[in-house]
């Protein structure tokens, strides 16, 4: 049997860390050089959140430069990462009888390869991306990631990119070093005793958990890429968080690692 590989939520942040050297990003490069090669990686991004789930089936998926108002060397940025159609039929297969669509217009967004970039800098790791459905609750998007769970063992990487916590409208533009708002604290900390305890029920209906989950959660799209590798989650592993930080008082960096 091949080793099993880990599962790991990245929280991505501001499109300009691809750019960028700083304690998050040496934290995803320090990741990719201590953690067993893979064959492949499929990733699940917050910024693609459509009707419906696909896969990239291209085998040279385009870098996606899905924002506006930035520098124009983030534009400039390209990750050539190939494609892996055997892998993207692989998870249609494992999905079944769920539809799940072979895309080839899609291709790598920023929240796959503004991370990636300094996990595997070498663009040298095939990339599949696996779409979230935003008509499914958090539920549903679990019990996806618990039926991909079995790639671990296949050599596949799993990568969920958002952030646990993420809102924009609360945050601190303009303010370097901004100091976390209670709620954001308040938030990822029971989040994290929750993870460590495996009480992932309360996280699956964030709804119920009042007015810090609320704020910390205005939009679903950057918390559910957590909830597929959590899903991935096998009896005695451990959780980590090998990324800790908030930005601008309102966006979480935490990283949350299985295995």
């Amino acid at each position: 049997m091949s080793k099993r590989l880990p599962a790991i939520f990245f929280g991505h942040g501001n499109p300009l860390n691809a750019l960028m050297q700083n304690g998050y990003t040496e934290a995803w490069e320090r990741f990719g050089s201590a953690a067993p090669r893979p064959r492949a990686i499929l990733a699940i991004s917050a910024h693609w959140f459509v009707e419906g789930t696909g896969v990239t089936i291209s085998t040279a998926p385009r870098t996606i430069h899905d924002f506006g108002g930035f520098p124009p060397e983030l534009y400039r940025v390209q990750y050539p990462a190939p494609g892996d159609p055997a892998l993207a039929r692989r998870v249609q297969e494992m999905l079944a009888p769920m539809p799940v669509g072979l895309d080839d217009s899609w291709g790598l967004d920023h929240g796959a390869w503004s991370v990636l970039c300094h996990v595997y800098p070498a663009a040298d790791v095939p990339v599949v991306q696996l779409s979230m459905d935003a008509r499914l609750p958090a539920a549903a998007h679990f019990e996806i990631g618990r039926r991909l769970a079995p790639l671990r063992e296949e050599g596949v990487l799993i990568v969920g990119s958002g952030n646990l916590v993420h809102n924009l409208r609360a945050y601190a533009w303009g303010q370097e070093n901004a100091a976390p708002y209670d709620w954001a604290v308040q938030f990822e900390t029971e989040a994290r005793q929750m993870m460590l305890a495996g009480e992932l029920k309360p996280l699956l209906e964030y709804g119920a958990l009042g007015r810090e989950a609320m704020l910390s959660i205005p939009t679903p799209e950057h918390y559910l890429p957590l909830l597929y590798v959590l899903a991935t989650q096998q009896q005695g592993e451990k959780i980590t968080f090998p990324v800790e930080g908030i930005e601008g008082g309102s966006i979480s960096m935490l990283a949350a690692q299985v295995g």
